[in-house]
């Protein structure tokens, strides 16, 4: 754990040295956040404000990953073929993110259409599921209080899809306020990284607190008033990255738990939508995803990112809980 947790200071002091300039680079490039009219009027002054921080995060975890692992990358051990599978999810999610920023940025405020998008991330949590379970063999699901994993065989294909793909989502409809997205992800993956310390899964410990590091790095520069967004390139990486360490784990059931506030999120959004399709016009929240119901409610954006990281610490503490059980 030691050397886990060393990585992910390592982690931290690279990519904030490495936030600076590329905050001035996009500011340059002219790479900036369009906010929705419809949104709260109190985020109309954040248009302008560079995205695509993403970036800030993925590089230096790619970076180091790929330094501490060149033997077994060489090699493609067991360790190598694995550390590949997160380090590969978060090239193409972080592409497809960058390429969905750049067009709501050149092009069109709205980014990629949504069916396409959705298109490239079953695309690339397919070829993610069929190398969990044909390359590394895996095939269960771990249920709190049964000692034994429980085997689901090809139905894991599909499972591991639909989590993938979701967790990716949910991320970034998180992504919302200043801070919001970065905190509960750190808490997220540290939990995570616990629990696959607490199996001996050294190298996934390692990746998962380095992505801790990059992640609190990431929010130095988010914090409220952010200077940077993480955008799609950031949320859509992080999410399904997040969903390939829980399912490399077996504890891929414990995710809307220690995930907790990104699923009460993505459900806000489902019910909002169906709801009002429903009833004709109707809204069963104020705005959503959940996080602007609050605002619109009167909270406070630092409010409502306080209090919803200490539900994701509180929801991480009980995961890591039911792990142990």
């Amino acid at each position: 754990m030691a050397y886990s947790l060393t990585l992910g200071t390592i982690s931290f002091i690279l990519a904030v040295i490495w936030g600076r300039p590329l905050i001035n680079v996009l500011r340059e490039w002219k790479i900036g956040k369009s906010i929705r009219i419809e949104g709260p009027s109190t985020h109309q002054v954040k248009t302008g404000t560079p995205t695509m921080g993403g970036l800030m995060i993925l590089i230096p975890v790619l970076v180091v990953t790929i330094v501490l692992n060149v033997a077994n990358l060489m090699g493609f051990t067991l360790i190598g073929r694995s550390v590949l599978v997160p380090m590969g999810v978060m090239v193409a999610f972080g592409t497809l993110g960058a390429i969905d920023d750049l067009i709501g940025v050149r092009v069109i405020p709205t980014g990629l259409v949504g069916r396409h998008k959705i298109l490239w991330q079953t695309i690339f949590a397919l070829i993610t599921a069929l190398f969990l379970h044909f390359a590394l063999d895996l095939t269960s699901i771990a249920i709190p209080g049964v000692a034994d994993k429980i085997d689901i065989g090809w139905f894991y294909i599909p499972v591991a899809m639909f989590i993938i793909v979701g967790t990716s989502n949910a991320v970034n409809l998180t992504d919302g306020l200043d801070g919001l997205a970065g905190s509960i992800a750190a808490v997220a993956f540290a939990a995570y990284g616990v629990i696959a310390f607490l199996q001996g899964q050294i190298w996934l410990v390692a990746f998962a607190f380095t992505v801790v590091g990059a992640v609190l790095a990431f929010l130095w520069y988010n914090a409220h008033p952010a200077e940077l967004f993480m955008g799609d390139t950031g949320s859509l990486a992080i999410g399904a990255t997040l969903a390939v360490v829980a399912l490399m784990t077996g504890q891929w059931l414990l995710l809307p738990v220690v995930g907790f506030v990104f699923m009460a999120e993505a459900i806000s959004v489902i019910l909002q939508v169906g709801y009002f399709k429903l009833t004709g016009g109707k809204r069963l929240f104020k705005m959503s995803p959940l996080h602007h119901h609050f605002e619109l409610l009167g909270w406070s954006e630092t409010h409502v990112t306080q209090r919803f990281w200490l539900i994701g610490i509180l929801t991480a503490m009980l995961g890591i809980a039911l792990a142990l059980i």
